[in-house]
């Protein structure tokens, strides 16, 4: 078959090939069967055997997912679960058999077209969010009824495959920590999306923002995935392999050309130090964050407790959580980011007003200060990890200095609660405040009277002052770190932070780009936290270059007037003064 190529968004970087799996081509033909009388009673024991036979499947794939993740991440098929338990459910199925007398699949899936159709159109949208659970359910129990092959199960998968779907679920992503999983692209969703950049924490390639991969690559395709250029190579030509072969031998002789420094200070060449530190998703990744020599962790989400679950994680479950990372990084400190649901995270189990979805909706900061049970629940779980460790509290999406206040107030309340039951933490623990609306950024001075540290989160902040949506892929080419607008919001925190004599961070995509970083430096950023396999890159760009060469350019930047010029000028001089951090294949690896 003809080579052809399709273009899409960069969004975790890296080469891999194999074999397509689409999984939005995974629907069956179901042929209209009717069945006599006497065949009824069969036919409700073949729907009631796959019933079991799916339920089962489920509880092997939650105990195989307990084994290798510490149980964490299986309670995302309880839901699952749940639905194959619905009585309402499986009484009508069985009723419409002995009514209609059709066979099991045809009944079961025309009675799993009318509950998809009631979820899909409920208003509340916790609730029309349960659409996937029941198609995905569905989706087993016809392979079971059909006795479908399993071999392209995604938990059952045997060969090394490259996932391409519209968009993937939380399921989905669970599914990526299977080794045989290569890379993966979807149609829709954007560089800083929450699969993103999940994908990168976990060294998976990936391309979002393709439209119609789905409709263009079919199963078993051989295709090539760039994720540094965003492109899908579909049946590549034996030259086209052979020149991606030489460029991932590239990419792995330019990744280990900097592990000789891991251990070395990082500090520029007239003497600044600055910290360099790992954002964390899930404590599977801090094995490869200590091998990539972090100082720490910069930002430790911790919204994967919520989401996908039945129930709310109880405080013990958090604390060892929390625990665990804090003596895994020994005398590093763990910054903790509380709950920040909302935008583009993945849903959790709450029943939480249709609203809260939207990034500009009740979410992050907001939504735990209206719900102070839960917030309550997570403090004290921080709070008595911090006596394991290096514990820093950071709030997200603070807008003002009411909210920090009345975040505050809470934990002073959760302190007092913890002294009363004699429960040991670390009265000192830092609190600081992450920096992600321009209302935060351009009152910076006052916030930093009252924080002990700030950390800029540019994925949102970007959003925020550039009126785009950060996931949309129609709005990509609109999202411009370097915009003069981001870096004097930048530029104006780092100022009121040192006015203060607090340090100030920054866990955006920003850091991992030696290009950005460059100007981050310049601007007198004091910690850098990113994914874990960008550190030596980013170390060995800090350690190059002067800090007055940053400096000038920061100073130089901020006189322009686009985007485009500064990324365009900071480019070319760190060419100028540390090209080996600059990977000589990042322009197009051919012409296609």
């Amino acid at each position: 078959m003809k080579e052809f190529v399709l273009k899409g968004i960069p969004a975790a970087p890296g080469i891999a090939s194999g074999q397509a799996f689409i999984l939005d081509k995974q629907d069956f033909i179901i042929p209209v069967r009717a069945v006599m009388k006497q065949e009824v009673p069969i036919e409700i024991a073949r729907f009631q055997e796959a019933l079991l036979k799916t339920r089962q499947e489920i509880a092997e794939i939650q105990n195989k997912i307990s084994r290798k993740m510490d149980g964490k991440h299986a309670q995302i098929f309880d839901a699952h679960q749940l639905v194959l338990e619905d009585q309402a459910f499986i009484d009508e199925v069985i009723q419409r058999i002995e009514k209609d007398k059709f066979s099991a699949e045809y009944t079961f899936s025309e009675v799993l077209k009318k509950y998809v159709k009631i979820f899909s159109n409920i208003k509340d949208e916790y609730l029309r969010d349960r659409v996937h659970d029941v198609n995905d359910v569905g989706r087993r129990v016809l392979k079971n009824l059909m006795d479908e092959s399993k071999l392209h199960e995604l938990d059952n998968l045997e060969e090394e495959i490259i996932i391409i779907g519209h968009d993937l679920s939380p399921s989905d992503t669970a599914s990526m920590y299977n080794k045989n999983i290569l890379a993966f692209a979807t149609d829709v969703g954007g560089r800083t999306s929450h699969t993103a950049i999940m994908a990168k924490s976990l060294g998976v390639p990936a391309v979002v923002g393709l439209k119609n991969a789905t409709l263009r690559i079919e199963n078993n395709n051989f295709i090539i995935v760039d994720g540094r250029q965003g492109l899908l190579i579909v049946n590549p030509t034996e030259e086209t392999r052979r020149i991606y072969q030489d460029v991932k031998n590239r990419i792995k002789a330019f990744r280990d050309r900097f592990q000789e420094i891991k251990d070395l200070p990082t500090q520029t060449t007239d003497g600044k130090s600055v910290v360099l530190m790992a954002n964390l998703e899930l404590p599977e990744e801090l094995p490869s964050i200590r091998q990539h020599g972090a100082s720490g962790i910069g930002l430790y989400r911790t919204e994967y407790f919520y989401m996908n679950r039945v129930d709310l994680p109880s405080e013990e479950e958090q604390f060892k959580a929390y625990k665990y990372v804090a003596e895994a990084m020994h005398s590093y400190p763990v910054t903790i980011r509380s709950l920040d649901l909302g935008g583009d995270k993945f849903i959790s189990s709450l029943q939480i007003p249709r609203d809260m979805y939207s990034f500009l909706g009740w979410r992050a900061i907001r939504f735990c200060l209206e719900r102070p049970d839960i917030f309550k629940t997570q403090l004290r779980a921080i709070l008595r990890a911090s006596v394991f460790g290096k514990i820093r509290l950071m709030y997200p999406m603070i807008s003002g200095i009411d909210e920090l206040r009345q975040a505050n107030a809470i934990l002073e309340e959760v302190k007092i609660n913890l002294k009363e039951e004699k429960i040991k933490f670390d009265e000192q623990m830092p609190v600081g405040v992450m920096i992600e609306v321009p209302s935060a950024a351009l009152t910076a001075e006052i916030l930093a009277k009252e924080a002990d540290f700030f950390s800029i989160g540019t994925n949102d902040l970007i959003q925020y002052t550039l009126a785009i949506d950060r996931v949309n892929e129609h709005t990509d080419e609109l999202y411009q770190p370097g915009h003069p607008a981001v870096l004097r919001l930048i530029k104006n925190t780092i100022d009121a932070a040192h006015a203060q004599k607090i340090p100030v961070g920054l866990c955006g995509e920003m850091c991992s780009e030696p290009v950005l970083a460059f100007i981050l430096l310049g601007l007198g950023l004091d910690e850098f936290s990113m994914s874990s396999l960008s550190i030596l890159q980013i170390k060995k760009m800090i350690r190059t270059v002067s800090l007055q060469d940053a400096k000038d350019l920061a100073e130089k930047v901020l006189s322009l007037s686009t985007g485009q010029e500064v990324e365009e000028i900071a480019r070319e001089r760190v060419k100028q003064l540390a090209p080996e951090v600059i990977q000589s294949d990042q322009k197009e690896t051919r012409s296609h």
